[in-house]
């Protein structure tokens, strides 16, 4: 356990780093997934807990190599949601983080997923570190205000997929008539599903649903990306897991605002729905459960997510 924790707090200390050196900024498998979209805290039932389970598999299948995962034969994840048909890979788990494409006939979904960060892959390292925030490529995210901006080091990893997966997505929907898709992600894989619900909602026609889960994500831009992200965004959960640190970074103190649809884990079987981006009022939520990193446990951040574990670890 120590040398996990250990491998894992190298990228945390890079965010510290960068964010030291940063100048301030100027301030369900059966039911579809939806936002945690509420004005006050609310618990969650045992069953809407137990529907995420397929969303978190597909987060963990997400940090497998390619070749695993082609043909859905990566292990526990892939024969948790049997069926599921993939039809793109890519990445090295290193500059370009592994993601996959696929079908998944039971929910007539296409599903795009992201590997989150492995702490021992310098260059993925580098990404979580290059914290500054610019604006978004005009190319990928048409119509999008100047006042949006996101973290540099997130913004330039999308980019490098970000056209090859969205053909895929168009192929897809085209040869299923699918209706929905799904980006899911864990780590630096949820900042990656987040940027990507927006492309997709930018670049997608309107008949289609955008839905995202993300797990353990850290903040991915400003104020006005949170209010574009609120607006455009209907069906979003982040599900934080008791005390994980990596929700809390990069700080707010540097401009970074997260968007709506916090699930905090607050212990195995008991989940509230947060309201707002970045619930600072009630005890529950992860802001005020972890209000600083040496109140955290970095080992929190792989789960259990319902019993269900996320990592490179995990891949088996």
């Amino acid at each position: 356990m120590h040398t996990i924790a250990s491998t894992l707090l190298v990228p945390l200390a890079l965010w510290s780093l960068g964010a030291l050196a940063s100048p301030a900024a100027v301030p369900s498998a059966n039911a579809p997934v939806r936002r945690a979209q509420v004005s006050s805290l609310t618990q969650m039932t045992s069953t809407q807990l137990n529907d995420l389970a397929p969303f978190t598999e597909f987060a963990r299948a997400a940090y497998c190599s390619p070749s695993i995962v082609t043909g859905w034969q990566c292990g526990e994840a892939c024969q948790a949601v049997p069926g599921f048909q993939v039809s793109l890979t890519g990445g090295d788990g290193d500059s370009i983080q592994y993601y996959y494409v696929g079908y998944w006939p039971t929910q007539n979904a296409v599903v795009v997923a992201h590997q989150g960060t492995d702490p021992t892959q310098f260059l993925s390292d580098l990404t979580d570190a290059n914290i500054p925030m610019e604006n978004l490529d005009p190319t990928l995210f048409p119509g999008v205000d100047s006042s949006v901006e996101v973290h540099s080091g997130f913004a330039n990893e999308h980019a490098q997929t970000a056209p090859a997966i969205l053909a895929e997505v168009k192929t897809l929907i085209a040869a299923n008539n699918a209706q929905n898709v799904i980006l899911v992600g864990h780590s630096l894989g949820g900042a990656l599903a987040e940027l990507e619900c927006m492309f997709m909602a930018l670049n997608l026609p309107s008949n289609i649903a955008i839905q995202g889960v993300t797990y353990g994500t850290p903040r991915v831009g400003n104020p006005a990306w949170a209010s574009l992200f609120d607006s455009k965004i209907t069906n979003f959960m982040r599900i934080n897991n008791e005390k994980d640190i990596i929700p809390i970074v990069p700080g707010r103190f540097l401009g970074f605002s997260h968007v709506q649809g916090e699930v905090h884990i607050v212990s195995p079987g008991d989940a509230v729905e947060c309201p707002g981006d970045d619930d600072a009022t009630d005890g529950q939520c992860t802001i005020k459960t972890v209000p600083n990193v040496f109140e955290g446990d970095i080992l929190d951040h792989l789960g259990p997510y319902q019993g269900i574990y996320i990592g490179t670890i995990y891949c088996t």
